[in-house]
């Protein structure tokens, strides 16, 4: 798409400019500061109040100068992180790399489809829709391929998706904001323990002692200045030592409320940042305005919260450092006043923090789905249906190039249940996870790759790349009686959308046989819809005894000047050509 090519080089030249200004700023800084210094040693030497006048001059000049800093500094991460996210969609479109998580981390092989239909890992669909940078996001968005939606959930995300797909310029701002908070598991986790963490309040002693001994302290320095009588500062040296007496009291306090919150604060602030680009926005879409909603609290917005609480977490770390723990320790009991108000915010606030995460992980979890919706606008949003018909237009696997996959009509109903067969290579498995896919795509109220579809969303049941499990000393064939046993305890439960793919392999031929068929007549006893493949022509025969349920399809393979040629088409009725005997007679096997 042109668009990224096109906003790679916006932001290049926009970055250029804050480069200019960044050096710039910096020189002048350097300049004023130098001033200052002048300044302070000529009203040193002459005592002149015109001298001291601009000095304080250059001193409010240099504060401003470091704000602006600060925010050129913000500004050129944003725009490197908006060049970064253009850089990836531009690779990813023109099929040269695929910089994205891939969600290993999420994969479970007892899961009704994860590992089937490469949910996770290298190259999955995870790792396709993937726009997330925050660990909630990424959480959020794994368990949302991973669950099926209620109906009315999935038709509010889709009028959520198809708002946030024309948005493209507020999408990019939000996921480059999240790039640069820098966020991880470990961080979120431990704000989220902080949060629950059962935490006392502040004796009444303790918060009178801590307004009076620096008054006092404040008090005799004061005296001192006024009056030049050392025994201000004796008693200055004396309350100096009992506020830090006071502040060793709570030392240990101030390190358990602090604990495993290294950068928080920045984190904190970066999550105020994604909030506030949420306050901001004019949704439409109900289920946008309804997050955006749940961002008011006490009358204020969310992002001012976690402003407070990150400011809160900078004042406390600042007790690490000895020597200024000890300065204003010993003189305002400062860790002690904000470990105060750090007590207070979470009392007030605390029970709400993990909501407001949770809308910046519903918000990336809508923008990775709003993404692909952009990247492809030839795919489509299902209509929905309670009537447990399904049925796709021109359906293919959307992670396959567009330019080179094939579509097939496919319709459940009225006959609910295909029995699919096909040589090897002539499309059986990818057509299967092409309807697994895009029933998971259909669930979550995402686009599916389809030019059109009519769905009832179901529970997605599989059972086609089990794995042996060495740790649990079980062989592929135990694996897939377990599975299978899932399936049917599933289907026990409520209907779904169940995929076999060649089952039973670990068995001898009329034996899996045998059980394939009994396996394809439970299944459609218990109301599901789906498919299996096989290359058992006898299975294929079971249709005679249910006309109304089961359906014979193939792929063909045909030969085209001495070569096998697959179209990759779905076709009604049983396989009948033999590639694997072709094959082997070209090949000089038999």
């Amino acid at each position: 798409m042109k668009i990224y090519s096109d906003k790679i080089a916006q932001f290049t030249v926009a970055l250029s400019a804050i480069n200019k200004k960044y050096n710039t700023i910096s020189v002048i800084r350097l300049i004023v500061i130098v001033l200052l210094f002048i300044s302070i040693y000529f009203y040193i030497e002459k005592q002149t109040p015109a001298i001291l006048v601009m000095a304080i001059a250059f001193f409010v000049v240099f504060l401003f100068l470091m704000r602006l800093h600060s925010k050129l500094v913000f500004d050129k991460s944003i725009t490197k992180a908006l060049i970064a996210i253009n850089e990836d969609e531009r690779l990813f479109i023109e099929n040269k790399g695929l910089p994205f998580e891939n969600g290993q981390e999420f994969n479970d092989f007892h899961h009704p489809y994860a590992y089937d239909l490469d949910i996770f890992g290298s190259h999955s669909l995870f790792q396709n829709i993937n726009r997330t940078a925050t660990y909630i996001g990424k959480k959020t968005l794994a368990k949302r391929v991973l669950t099926l939606a209620p109906n009315d959930e999935i038709i509010q995300n889709q009028e959520g998706i198809k708002e946030l797909t024309t948005k493209i310029d507020w999408r990019q701002d939000f996921m480059a904001f999240a790039k640069v908070s820098q966020d991880s598991k470990a961080s979120y986790e431990s704000l989220l323990r902080w949060s629950t963490f059962e935490s006392t309040g502040l004796s009444p002693l303790i918060i009178v002692c801590s307004y009076l001994f620096p008054a006092l302290f404040i008090g005799s320095a004061a005296g001192y200045f006024i009056s030049s009588n050392s025994i201000f500062v004796s008693f200055m040296s004396y309350l100096f030592i009992i506020n830090l007496a006071i502040l060793g009291k709570y030392f240990k306090r101030i390190q358990i409320e602090i604990a495993s919150s290294d950068n928080i604060d920045k984190i904190l602030k970066q999550y105020s940042k994604l909030l506030e680009k949420v306050e901001e926005e004019h949704f439409i879409a109900p289920k946008l305005i309804a997050l955006q909603q749940k961002l008011k609290f006490k009358e204020q917005n969310a992002s001012v919260h976690l402003k407070t609480i990150a400011e809160l977490f900078s004042k406390m770390d600042s007790i690490n450092n000895l020597i200024t723990a000890s300065l204003f320790n010993g003189s305002v009991l400062y860790n002690l006043h904000a470990l105060k108000d750090l007590l207070k915010w979470k009392k007030e606030h605390a029970s709400a923090l993990e909501d407001w995460l949770t809308v910046i992980g519903e918000f990336e979890m809508l923008n990775s789905l709003a993404n692909l919706s952009y990247n492809n606008p030839e795919f489509v949003f299902p209509v929905l249906n309670t009537d447990f018909k399904i049925s796709f237009d021109n359906l293919s696997h959307p992670l396959l190039n567009a330019t080179t996959r094939v579509g097939n009509e496919v319709q459940f109903y009225p006959e609910s249940f295909m029995i699919l067969t096909g040589s090897n290579m002539s499309g059986k498995s990818t057509f299967l996870r092409s309807l697994g896919i895009n029933m998971v795509l259909s669930g979550t109220g995402s686009v599916v790759c389809a030019s059109a579809a009519n769905v009832h969303p179901l529970p997605v049941l599989v059972s086609m790349r089990l794995s042996d499990s060495l740790s649990d000393s079980e062989s592929y064939f135990f694996a897939e009686i377990k599975r299978l046993k899932q399936i049917m305890d599933e289907l026990a439960v409520q209907p779904a959308f169940v995929l076999l793919d060649e089952i039973l392999r670990g068995t001898n031929s009329d034996d899996k046989r045998n059980g394939t068929i009994e396996v394809v007549k439970k299944v459609i006893a218990q109301k599901a819809i789906g498919a299996i493949a096989t290359h058992d022509i006898e299975v294929c025969l079971t249709t005679n005894a249910y006309p109304a349920i089961l359906t014979n399809k193939c792929f063909e393979v045909e030969i085209v000047n001495d070569d096998l040629y697959f179209d990759y088409k779905l076709r009604d009725g049983i396989c009948k050509n033999k590639s694997a005997t072709f094959l082997m007679t070209k090949m000089g096997v038999i």
